[in-house]
């Protein structure tokens, strides 16, 4: 398996920089059930790091330099990224410029890289409040700066970004964001001792890597892991693992492009599903909450039947026994679901659990539903009862995130009305 832009560049998508224009600003859209949007993601402002990290590193701090065109390149140890406008922000921009190229700030849209922007695009969108993620530069779970050979270089970002996240940007509209972190990965004594420091500062969540084997760290069947997952357990902070945040996509082939990785990214999360159960986990720590970024929802009814089976025939099982619980209850105690877009899984939703599953917009990502999530949304769960749509829009991610709802203001506008069944 190999990332994102790995399968770009060998498959010859354009990396030049081209024409640049911008569709028309869209008009506000209707808002048919308020949501939280449980996955999106932000591209970090230039100064994140060069402002928090002691200047003592000196240029080993992650910056920012431009080349003779005044493009900016993120320097982040022996890496020399540009922010790309696929894999970064292509809200905004036409589909027919959608490539790698790379792009200056003023390139993309505002609400990419500007919480006070940011708030209106979401405003415009129906979107009450979001989980945002880190952009493609740094990996969804921070790898890139768990990876500089300098480890307390690397422990001081990973601070840095974290404080960032929750001072800068979501500390700029407190009830409008959800706090996730990034957690530091060659520790996971050190790394239980940030979620629990995290946790008092108000972060709710962590993004951790679906398969850390995949990153050159232990895998998840050893107890490596445990004090990181125990300090998780113990504060309540859900494990958010985003497709793709262990640096790869699904490759059948090697002529396989982009698009055939994009239309499997739900094959990562089944992967990252049946391990974390077989891997014993979630009955080591039970309250443990995880939730499968991206993932997509169709899938969890063949899943939950695969995992039957495994029990059916535990006898000859060399990770079940009938002392065990039941694969599927561990499915339906410790994991959630997120949607961009899944019709059919909402025709049997009651197999999944109406209380599990969450939405989603991936703003500003060319996944995105925006400006259009209302209308998406109401196309897929539409067919649910009143409380059934508010589980799905918001009540599920309130609860689990332990997140303001939307203010009843809000409902006075909304086509599904009051909250009250």
């Amino acid at each position: 398996m190999k990332s994102i832009e790995d399968i770009d560049l060998e498959n010859g998508r354009s990396i030049e920089r081209g024409t640049i224009t911008y569709l028309a600003e869209p008009e506000p859209r209707e808002l048919w059930c308020p949501i939280i949007s449980v996955d999106d993601h932000v591209l970090e402002p230039e100064n994140l790091f060069t402002s928090r990290v002691d200047p003592a590193f000196g240029d080993a701090v992650p910056h920012i330099e431009y080349d003779a065109e005044d493009v900016p390149y993120w320097l982040v140890g022996d890496l020399r990224e540009p922010m790309r406008l696929t894999t970064c922000g292509a809200v905004g921009r036409p589909m027919s410029e959608w490539s790698l190229a790379p792009q200056k700030y003023s390139e993309f849209r505002l609400g990419v890289y500007d919480v006070h922007a940011r708030v209106l695009d979401m405003d415009l969108n129906g979107v009450w409040a979001s989980l945002n993620f880190p952009s493609f530069v740094f990996g969804f779970a921070g790898r890139r700066l768990s990876a500089l050979k300098d480890s307390d270089l690397g422990l001081a970002c990973v601070r840095a970004y974290n404080d960032w996240m929750i001072g800068e940007w979501c500390g700029a509209y407190p009830d409008r964001f959800v706090p996730c972190q990034i957690p530091w990965l060659r520790d996971p004594a050190v790394a239980a001792s940030e979620v629990r420091s995290n946790a008092k500062l108000g972060f709710r969540a962590v993004s951790f890597p679906e398969n850390p084997e995949a990153l050159g760290y232990p895998h998840i069947y050893s107890d490596y892991w445990d004090p990181f997952f125990a300090a998780c357990e113990e504060t309540g902070t859900v494990i958010n693992l985003h497709v793709g945040s262990s640096g790869q996509v699904q490759r059948p082939c090697s002529a396989s492009p982009i698009d055939v990785g994009v239309a499997l990214f739900p094959v990562g999360a089944i992967l990252g599903l049946v391990d974390w159960i077989f891997s014993k986990i979630p009955l080591r720590f039970p309250e443990l909450k995880i939730a499968l970024s991206e993932g997509g929802v169709s899938w969890v009814p063949m899943a939950m039947e695969r995992l039957a089976r495994a029990y059916r025939q535990a006898e000859s099982s060399l990770v079940w026994s009938k002392k065990d619980p039941d694969p599927v209850e561990i499915l339906q105690r410790n994991f959630w679901f997120t949607s961009i877009e899944d019709p059919s899984a909402f025709r049997f939703i009651d197999l999944i659990g109406v209380d599990k599953v969450m939405v989603e917009s991936d703003y500003p990502h060319a996944d995105s539903s925006w400006p259009d999530t209302q209308e998406l949304i109401r196309k897929d769960v539409g067919g649910l009862d009143d409380a059934g749509v508010r589980k799905v829009c918001f009540e599920n991610a309130a609860a689990l995130y332990r997140h303001p709802a939307p203010p009843d203001s809000l409902f006075k506008t909304s086509v599904v009305g009051s909250r009250s069944s």
